[in-house]
């Protein structure tokens, strides 16, 4: 090693190894990507290694990288927890990967209740799940679809929500009726891009047994097959309270065709007791048992 190494540049060090890249970590800390970049030069002369593989989509640590995060992960867990111990309320940034249905149509809404009181703190909501890996620390908490598989994370359930089939008045005005499961077979669905599906607890149709050759617009939106199903283009298998935000559809054979899935609360274990953790799961754990009536589809 040439010279004594700096915690700033440590810092740098982890915002890339949690960003993937320049870009992400400049955004993360303020500054340019330049910046975290002579950082990153600085950090690598001192301790004579390569920390990164430069790729055209991102930085991939090396085994050194591997190495060094370990440890600059628990220097960074320490600092975190000396700061909680002060008074005041919390601070930092905070991640929370999500799918996009409860991002957009629960959690955004909602993001008011943890920045009150807490002026320093700032959230970021990543609806890409599958690309968002906790493991590696692009993300401090995740709302999944599945539990953990992994003794390194803790899981509870956060609350079940309920899915129903949708169409538009003047859909439902424009074709056949819909009397039965058997009659669904001849109308047009909106749905996920099954290539693109990361969790197969998102085919919802399949689910529900409609056939795979009705699902004709695929997309990697449950917006956007919301909104089909809004302009008369076709249905949609909804949540309810996604469906809840366009009280003019209508749900089709709500007594036979429904489903229900579970949402999973995800951390890491080792972070699962950490000040702003255990505040943030305590307000979504509230805020979904608050709107239980909302996911299930019972207002």
């Amino acid at each position: 090693m040439k010279r004594g190494l700096d915690w700033r540049d440590l810092q740098y060090f982890l915002a890339v190894a949690r960003g993937g890249s320049l870009s992400v970590a400049g955004r993360q800390l303020g500054v340019d990507h330049a910046t975290v970049g002579r950082h990153i030069q600085s950090l690598e002369q001192a301790m004579d290694a390569s920390l990164f593989e430069r790729h055209l989509r991102g930085y991939a640590m090396t085994r050194q990288g591997e190495r060094l995060l370990a440890a600059v992960e628990g220097m960074d867990k320490e600092a975190g927890r000396i700061t909680e111990t002060g008074e005041g309320g919390l601070s930092g940034t905070i991640r929370i990967s999500a799918l996009e249905g409860f991002a957009n149509f629960f959690l955004a809404p909602r993001i008011g209740l943890l920045l009150a009181n807490n002026p320093g703190l700032t959230v970021e909501m990543e609806t890409i799940q599958q690309i968002v890996s906790l493991a590696r620390r692009h993300a401090d908490i995740a709302i999944t679809l599945t539990p953990p598989s992994s003794n390194r994370f803790a899981g509870e359930e956060l609350g079940e929500y309920s899915l129903f089939i949708y169409a538009s008045p003047d859909y439902l005005a424009r074709h056949a009726p819909i009397h039965t499961r058997e009659d669904l077979a001849e109308h047009m669905f909106a749905g996920y891009v099954d290539e693109l599906l990361f969790t197969r607890e998102l085919d919802y149709q399949g689910a529900m047994g409609i056939p795979a050759r009705a699902v004709r617009i695929q997309n990697s939106s449950i917006h956007a097959q919301m909104e089909a199903a809004c302009s008369g283009l076709c249905l949609a298998v909804l949540p309810a309270f996604v469906a809840a935000a366009r009280p003019q559809l209508v749900r089709i054979l709500p007594e036979t065709m429904t489903l229900r899935r579970i949402y999973w609360l995800v951390t890491r274990a080792d972070e699962r007791g950490t000040r702003r953790i255990h505040h943030l799961c305590t307000l979504l754990r509230r805020e979904v048992e608050k709107e239980r009536a909302l996911f299930l589809g019972e207002t």
